[in-house]
Formats: structure tokens, sequence, C-alpha cells
């Protein structure tokens, strides 16, 4: 399989949309007794805690979202009381639910179904508290498991193509996904949620890594058996998802002085649950978009150009600001400690400042290898249904001036209902987002792996969101949809778009009976 041959990421894409008619004809029920457990165990390593008094910033929330897609200046070396911030704030578990018949763990960033399918590792030199290694982040204990002794940053360089940012890294977080979790119950189509699971991981990390002042680049270029083999995962059931480094040294390491081949590591793991299913469909893809040797990566990551944007056709409202004295003040932290994803919105109004401040923040850019600084893959469309100072109706942000492109007026709550899969949280919210990409141009300069980079840009973009709209003790949750009638919605501005990911804010609260 060929990374270039973009027809088998049309062939994933088109068979796992979603239609009025195809998720009523295809029957999926949930086997409970083998459902996925939602933390990977290793039972002969032992342990290394991680510091529980964590550090508080104090960074205003609004102000480190607004910060988290800026390559910061300047050398910072994270030390373990930072990155256990950092852990615990994008992917430690902060609530915890009991149940007749069990318990859920909810974590730092939101996830589709609550499966978390997402795993982090570490590869490290030595820093203050930690010794240079490999190690897998358990959220269940709170605790590190070296899987490797040694610095292994030189063969993360090469597995990377001598990327510069990976080089200066003295750490790197490596995500993975393993894919029987989501697709026990979302079955092809969670190959797309790996990535919007990943994203909110990484747009919650990223704002901790603002707040501690600590650089952090999202890197998508590997070779992915080689970053497979140094944490240690098969390639199939769990691979390689994305890279994102931590802090900047002065001393760069040289993927020429790695020592060899990396050995095999196959370290004793408990079983996720007592039989798995295979969906082929996810192999194809995934492996469809691998990067097999340096030169791949080195000719893949390029910037990825974007196209222009029309002229606007609508009237233009420029995005408003709340007035400083009325922003809530709440820190980083604070907000992370108490985001949820709502389950029923209250059909009351936002301001139009509100959901502006959302939106300005969410949408500032991404330090990623495969994109030019300031630019986006994806494109956002909002249905407004209850926003105070904007009209009901459908709008296209325009981020170069940074306002919303009136594309027709009109009461679309019950259509917004209706594209987020008939789902109420679509029509109840104040106003619902639409990622878009138009995917042609994405997969002809990225090939398959771009389809990879529009999915992950779009949970970024969300999570980002769902920090604003915390941040503005507003609500947030992201939602699935019908593919191409959203894509009909907002034709013909969308034409030849396809719909990413989905998000929904508003006010938090019942439904009235009405």
């Amino acid at each position: 399989m060929s990374n270039s041959d973009i027809n088998l990421a049309w062939k994933y894409h088109d068979a796992t949309k979603h239609s009025y008619f195809s998720v009523r004809t295809t029957a999926h029920y949930l086997d409970w007794a083998n459902m996925p457990s939602p933390f990977k165990i290793y039972p002969e390593i032992e342990p290394i805690a991680l510091p529980r008094d964590l550090i508080q910033t104090g960074a205003p929330a609004l102000d480190a979202i607004a910060a988290s897609g800026a390559e910061t200046s300047g050398e910072a070396i994270p030390n373990l009381d930072q990155l256990a911030s950092l852990l615990y704030y994008s992917a430690g578990i902060t609530k915890k639910k009991s149940y007749p018949g069990g318990e859920i763990y909810f974590r730092a960033a939101a996830c589709a179904g609550a499966l978390y399918p997402i795993e982090v590792y570490i590869v490290c030199g030595d820093i203050e508290g930690l010794e240079a290694g490999v190690y897998h982040f358990s959220p269940g204990d709170f605790a590190l498991r070296r899987l490797r002794e040694g610095d292994f940053r030189p063969a993360l360089v090469r597995a990377v193509s001598e990327c510069p940012d990976i080089a200066a890294a003295p750490v790197t977080l490596v995500y993975t996904a393993i894919t029987w979790r989501s697709a026990w119950k979302y079955r092809d189509r969670s190959y797309r949620y790996h990535f919007w699971d990943n994203g909110v991981i990484v747009a919650n990390a990223l704002a901790v890594a603002a707040a501690h002042k600590l650089r952090a680049k999202v890197v998508m270029g590997f070779v992915d058996a080689q970053v497979n083999k140094l944490v240690g995962v098969d390639g199939e059931n769990e691979f390689a998802v994305s890279l994102l480094t931590l802090g900047r040294s002065a001393q760069h390491q040289d993927g020429s002085a790695a020592d060899g081949e990396i050995p095999a590591l196959s370290p004793a793991t408990v079983p996720l649950s007592h039989a798995q299913v295979d969906y082929p469909l996810i192999r194809e893809m995934h492996r469809a978009s691998w990067l097999a040797t340096t030169d791949d990566v080195a000719d893949w990551r390029v910037s990825a150009s974007v196209a222009a944007r029309p002229e606007p056709a609508g009237e233009l409202f420029p995005l408003a600001q709340v007035s400083a004295e009325r922003l809530p003040g709440d820190t980083l932290e604070e907000v992370i400690q108490r985001r949820a994803s709502t389950r029923r919105f209250a059909r009351e109004a936002i301001s139009f400042e509100e959901l502006s401040e959302m939106i300005d923040r969410a949408t500032r850019g991404t330090a990623a290898d495969v994109l030019a600084a300031g630019s986006q893959l994806n494109d956002v469309y909002v249905i407004s249904n209850r926003v105070d100072g904007l009209d009901s109706g459908a709008y296209y942000f325009r981020p170069a001036d940074r306002s919303l492109e009136l594309l027709r007026r009109g009461e679309f709550s019950d259509k917004a209902a209706y594209l987020s899969l008939d789902q109420d949280l679509g029509g109840d919210a104040s106003a619902t987002l639409f990622f878009m990409c138009d995917l042609d141009p994405v997969l002809s300069q990225l090939g398959n792996r771009g389809y990879r980079a529009a999915q992950m840009e779009a949970g970024i973009l969300g999570g980002r969101l769902y920090l604003g709209a915390y941040s503005l003790r507003r609500g947030a949750t992201g939602l699935t949809f019908y593919d191409d009638d959203v894509t009909s919605f907002f034709s013909p501005h969308a034409a030849g778009k396809s719909c990413i990911f989905e998000v929904a804010l508003g006010v938090p609260g019942k439904k009235p009976m009405y």
C-alpha cells in the first residue's frame, strides 16, 4: 500500500459515512460483557508514582487557549512536576462516577463514548526527577512504567527524518490508539474518532504547555514502524498516531547517532477483553497512510498550502470581544478540572461576544510539522440557533478577517438536530459548529496521511472549543453527523467539502417542555 494511493482514503471515508438510512439499516448491539478495559496494564513492571501535588500555574484559561497555537521561543526543559501536570490535565482522571454494576472514570479531555482509545508514552532524556528512558503513562494509578532504560531520543529523531523540533525536545509524547476500545461501539468509523480523541487531548496539552511557558509542537510525520517498535506496540491493534514535543534544549539529538536496530519490546499486558472483533477496513486505511522510510517522511513534511478562500458574498459579522471586566478569570487548571460533556442544553441564548471568544481563541493556528504558521485544513461553519446579537441562520467563519459570513438567515434548530444524527443536542444548543475540509487538495498534497491530519486538526479545534466554553461557564459537547447532509445544508458554499467533526455550544440545563 502507498500513501500516495488516495483512492484508499476515499474508500474508507465513503464507506464510513453516516446517513439517515445507514444508521437504521446496520444494527449494532453492544456486547457489555465484552466491553474493553479503558486501561492498559503491564502486570510485571513496577510503577513509578508521579507527583500528585500538581503545579497550579494560575494562568487564565482563555489566555492559555489563545497562546496554545503559537510556537514559544527560548529554551526550557520540563521537570517531572511539569510533566506530571501536563499528563494529568490532558489525559488524567479528573472525575469518577459510580453506577450499579461498576464505575466510570472520566478524564481531563473529552472522548467519544468515554472509551479512551488513546495511550500516552514518553520518550525523554534525563530531566529533573526522571531518568532517560521510554515510559508508558497509566492514568489509572497516575504512574509511569519504564519500558526502556536510556536515552532513545536519537532513535526517535531518526524515525522523524531529523525533524528539528523533535531533535531539540527534551521530552516527546507519543500518542497511540487502541482500535478495539472504540470499535467495540463505533466499528469501522472509530478510526476517525481516534484522531478526534487524540486531538482534544493535544488541545489540553498545548494549553497546559503554554501555561508553563514550554514550547510544544505537534508532529505527524514519522516512520510508523520505527515509532511503533520504539514504544512496543504492534502497529495493528495499537499504533502511533501523533507525537508532541515538550520543551526545547540547546543540545540537539542526532538521528545518525542511534545505536543500531532498536531491540524488540513485548512486555506482558492484561487482555482488554475476552474476545476482540477485527475491522479490516481500519487496518487497511491506517496501513495505507504509513510512511515507510525516512525519505518518505522528508518528502511528506511540506507545508500544506491552503487554497485561497472566495471573496464574501454575504453580510459579514466581525467577531466581538467580551469586555475585560466580564471575562471570567478562572485558571486553566480549574476549567479542565470541571470540564464535562454537556448532556442536555437548556435552549437558552449565549451572547455573540461569548461565541466570538470561543471561535477566536480556538482558531489561532496550531504549531504542527505539516502546517504553515496560521494555516488551517478545516473550515468552520456555524448554525446560530440562539445567540444574542447574531441572527439565527447559517454562517461561515472567515479566519483572515475574523468574521462570520452570513450564508442564509433562518430558524434551523430542527435542522441542526437532524444533521447531528437526530440528536436533540444539536438543535437545543445555542450554536452548532461543523468543521469541514476540502479533502481533494489535502489528499493530493499529503496523501492518505492527510486524512489523519484533517481529523486530528478538527479534534484540536474541538478541544479548544470545549475549553473556551467551560472557561466562560458554558457547555459543550462533541457530536457525530450525517456526512453528506451537512455538506448539502451548507452548499453551495461548502460544495465538495467533507464534514470532519462537530461541536455544539450552549447553556447546560434541562430542555424546556414545549
